[in-house]
């Protein structure tokens, strides 16, 4: 088994917007966004996340090839259904490490058929590209993965603060905002750094952030099988599912707070 190891930054992120790196598409996805959501998961991630369910998205070039016209062939079947009933979210992978493709895929998308656009991102690498860039994004989906910056690299392999940067950068925007945080017993359960979170996201709201809800993920073993196919160590092996209890409770630190927790 061999052990994973984190790009360094800027390493292998794809600059041209004339073509990207698509890994799969969900046609009837209920958890990524409002409503019943098409999902692009783009390849590529900076990200070394010790429970990332998707290791195979890892390498940008891992995805096929595509281009603004292939991926607009993808969700025109589906664009007349999306357009009352949820829309388009791009994920991955980490949709930014394609920032100019899919900048442009999704303005295509927004002046086309007028879906509602979302992004599932944990921000890093907001830096890349300007404001304008957010201007068919709808909503954005903020991956906060842990709020004690030493745990946040040693599970992620990344710093945190850029992913911070990018929530009060969305708040400035006055960009609608989901912070999803993922619930991974021994490891960002503790009641202490959830009431971190909760206090921080409470104070993007009061800054006048728009921050919808916080959804808690139940951390999941789903991704094994891939771990072991990649010939990756995979440390959570025998980390359990949080306990629905366990869920509930941690939800009911950010109701504390006047957040809407899901």
């Amino acid at each position: 088994m061999t052990t994973q190891h984190a790009p360094a930054p800027g390493h292998d992120i794809h600059r041209h917007d004339n073509h990207g790196f698509l890994h799969s598409v969900e046609t009837g996805a209920a958890v990524d966004g409002p409503g019943m959501r098409f999902v692009y998961f783009m390849a590529g991630c900076l990200f070394r996340c010790l429970y990332c369910h998707n290791p195979d998205t890892w390498k940008l070039h891992n995805g096929r090839r595509v281009e603004l016209e292939d991926m607009l062939a993808e969700v025109a079947p589906y664009a007349g259904f999306l357009n009352f009933a949820g829309g388009v979210t791009f994920s991955g992978g980490e949709p930014m490490m394609q920032a100019a493709f899919v900048g442009r895929v999704a303005a295509e998308i927004k002046a086309r058929y007028g879906l509602h656009i979302a992004l599932d991102t944990q921000g890093f690498l907001h830096h890349t590209v300007p404001d304008d860039w957010f201007d068919p994004i709808d909503l954005v989906m903020l991956d906060i993965k842990h709020i004690d910056p030493a745990r946040y690299l040693e599970l992620t392999s990344q710093p945190l603060q850029p992913t911070l940067d990018c929530a009060e950068r969305l708040v400035r925007l006055g960009k609608p905002l989901r912070i999803r945080y993922v619930l991974v017993p021994g490891w960002t359960d503790a009641q202490a750094d959830i009431e971190g979170l909760a206090d921080y996201v409470a104070g993007l709201k009061a800054q006048g952030g728009d921050v919808e809800m916080v959804e808690v993920l139940p951390f999941h073993q789903m991704g094994t099988s891939k771990w072991d196919k990649l010939g990756l160590e995979y440390r959570l092996r025998d980390t359990p599912t949080p306990t629905p209890e366990g869920t509930e409770a941690a939800r009911d630190i950010f109701r504390a707070r006047g957040l809407v927790a899901t």
